[in-house]
């Protein structure tokens, strides 16, 4: 519960400290009104409350659509009728003073509707109020020519104007913001669908694998079904643990995969690197009859100096390659994967590389990537993108007659 009260935002506090504020305000309204009554005179004083009070209730009550517009429409009318019926002009200060507080709340409420209200109800009740606000000070005197007049309300037009265009900009940035979160919860389901396909259909199809291959020698080597058995379990629990992870991942709030203890109790974050390569490489290779070869040139301490969202990306490459080998080339002969770094080029790169030679004509699963369509190259082609972002290349095609070749070059930089 600490946790989660530390995590309020201020603009979160500020947003439930309004309400209070204005009830406190709205108090005060009322009382005030009626004592500049009689010296003000109630046709000054009366629009001044309404205008103040709709102002107040739009600032705490803004999030209900209806009474936005409906507050504003009844300040407009309030404030037109006290200009078109209101006393003769009069100066008295009093009534000078009711009319500029009563010229304040037009202008914060316009403010409010142009950050609040819709877009089409926003335009016509902001002019409404506006042209009020610009003209309410005609109550108190008769400016000697039409030209003052005009004068006059222009000056106080600008001011409506500016209240507007704040509301408005507020609402830019608002929809701005809302719009960026939503992109980048897309973008983060994306990444998790991508997450998704690259270890879990690895896993899964790693599980058919052996499921098949337990049915084909069951009847005649009965022990060996004990071992796969014991293969289909790792591989289901590491399945399980990779949805385990997304799913942790889609509840936290802040995106972050899970935590797993580590040696002194506190939270280690789950990150696939380099490291990994070799332990996707081996249970490929107990899952299957195809020879594998795994080659990582370069020293330990060198992997350990390449930046993690690169190591996680050539892991993703690796699996995402074995993945399509295995359900479209399962009865290839021979697998390479190779992971090489070459600082030698202008700029560091690591090199990740898997090949299959051809696979055995009239078995299942013959023939490259390419013979059951663009659904094998589907997880590669997002790859490809996470590669350009990261400045690097990601190549994949037929290799020699009837082979195929992943080809990733990121860089270290």
């Amino acid at each position: 519960m600490g946790t989660k009260t530390g995590k309020r935002s201020p603009a979160r506090l500020r947003e439930r400290a309004v309400g209070p504020v204005c009830a406190v305000l709205a108090s005060f309204v009322v009382p005030a009104g009626l004592l500049a009554g009689p010296s003000a005179g109630w046709r000054a004083a009366l629009p001044m409350m309404v205008a103040v009070l709709g102002a107040l209730a739009v600032a705490s009550l803004h999030g209900r659509d209806r009474l936005v517009p409906a507050a504003a429409a009844v300040v407009a009318v309030s404030s037109a009728l006290g200009t078109l019926f209101g006393a003769p002009p009069a100066p008295e200060a009093a009534t000078g003073a009711a009319t500029l507080v009563e010229i304040t709340g037009l202008l914060l409420l316009v403010f409010l509707v142009a950050r609040y209200a819709g877009t089409r109800q926003a335009f016509a009740l902001c002019t409404v109020l506006g042209v009020l606000a610009s003209t309410a000070l005609l109550r108190l005197h008769l400016p000697p020519t039409a030209l003052e007049a005009a004068a006059q309300s222009s000056f106080f037009a600008l001011g409506a104007i500016a209240a507007a265009a704040a509301g408005g900009g507020l609402r830019t940035l608002e929809t701005r913001r809302i719009r960026a979160v939503h992109e980048a919860r897309l973008s983060q389901r994306l990444q998790l669908a991508g997450d998704l396909h690259d270890f879990v259909a690895h896993d899964v199809s790693g599980i058919v694998v052996l499921a098949q291959a337990a049915q084909v020698i069951g009847a005649d080597r009965p022990e060996k079904i004990m071992p796969l058995l014991q293969q289909i379990e790792a591989s289901g629990l590491q399945a399980l643990g990779s949805l385990d992870r997304t799913v942790h991942m889609l509840r936290s709030s802040d995106g972050t995969p899970p935590a797993a203890p580590g040696p002194s109790g506190a939270p280690q974050p789950v990150v696939y690197g380099l490291e990994d390569i070799v332990d996707v490489v081996d249970r490929f290779r107990a899952a299957g009859r195809t020879e594998v070869r795994l080659e990582m040139g370069g020293l330990p301490e060198q992997f350990g100096r390449v930046p993690r969202d690169v190591a996680s990306t050539a892991h993703r490459v690796v699996v995402e390659a074995l993945t399509n080998v295995r359900r479209h080339a399962d009865s290839a002969p021979w697998v390479t994967v190779s992971v090489t770094p070459a600082p030698e080029r202008p700029e560091p790169v690591l090199t990740v590389s898997v090949a299959n030679g051809s696979p055995a004509a009239g078995e299942t699963g013959g023939g490259h990537l390419g013979d059951r369509g663009r659904h094998g190259t589907s997880g590669l082609e997002g790859l490809a993108e996470r590669a350009r972002a990261l400045g690097g290349t990601l190549e994949f095609g037929a290799h020699g007659e009837h082979g195929w070749r992943v080809t990733a070059v990121l860089p270290l930089g």
